[in-house]
């Protein structure tokens, strides 16, 4: 796993737990107690939650994932402008991406850094550095689920159709590896 240290707000490069907003679902909301890296800091647990996708939503067949390691932490930023909100994401995160007809997994370290905007329509723009997971129903990408990582920005318009775009992305389609 990778460990990510995300700059100040201003040079700050966008995760993944992001992971979950990603694949279009909600993340649960944080219960754990700070940690002592994180008490005081600004920063704040963002776990995620279990997930399921029906067959043919991304991959042909059923899939759920459930983080296996979750160390994600959030920070709300000073808003760019009214209606946005900021938030910088961080820390190491596994998921298991199960198929659900035939058990077969694969492990998806995405522990990537991300900076969100997210705007009072629903769009949200992520700035990111390194792994994210990333559920594609329309958009730059094929309809799938992929670990997508490089230096990139993640485009979701208010419909939910994600633009991936940036100088270093590279993909890995979990539907493939799990099929």
């Amino acid at each position: 796993m990778r460990k990510n240290v995300l700059g100040t707000a201003g040079t700050a490069l966008g995760t993944a737990c992001v992971t979950v907003l990603a694949l279009g679902l909600a993340t649960a909301p944080a219960t754990a107690a700070p940690s002592a890296t994180t008490r005081g800091s600004g920063w704040e647990p963002a776990p995620s939650a279990p997930w399921d996708v029906p067959a043919g939503e991304r991959c042909a067949f059923p899939v759920h994932g459930e983080p296996i390691v979750d160390e994600v932490v959030s920070r709300e930023l000073p808003p760019p402008a009214e209606g946005v909100t900021r938030t910088a994401y961080k820390g190491d995160l596994v998921v298991r991406v199960t198929n659900k007809e035939t058990g077969a997994h694969y492990d998806a370290d995405v522990s990537g850094t991300a900076l969100v905007d997210a705007y009072a329509s629903g769009a949200q723009f992520w700035r990111v550095l390194g792994p994210v997971l990333v559920g594609v129903g329309e958009g730059s990408l094929d309809r799938g689920l992929y670990v997508v990582d490089g230096a990139y920005t993640i485009d979701i318009d208010p419909t939910g159709t994600k633009t991936v775009a940036g100088p270093v992305v590279r993909t890995d389609s979990i539907c493939a590896r799990i099929d």
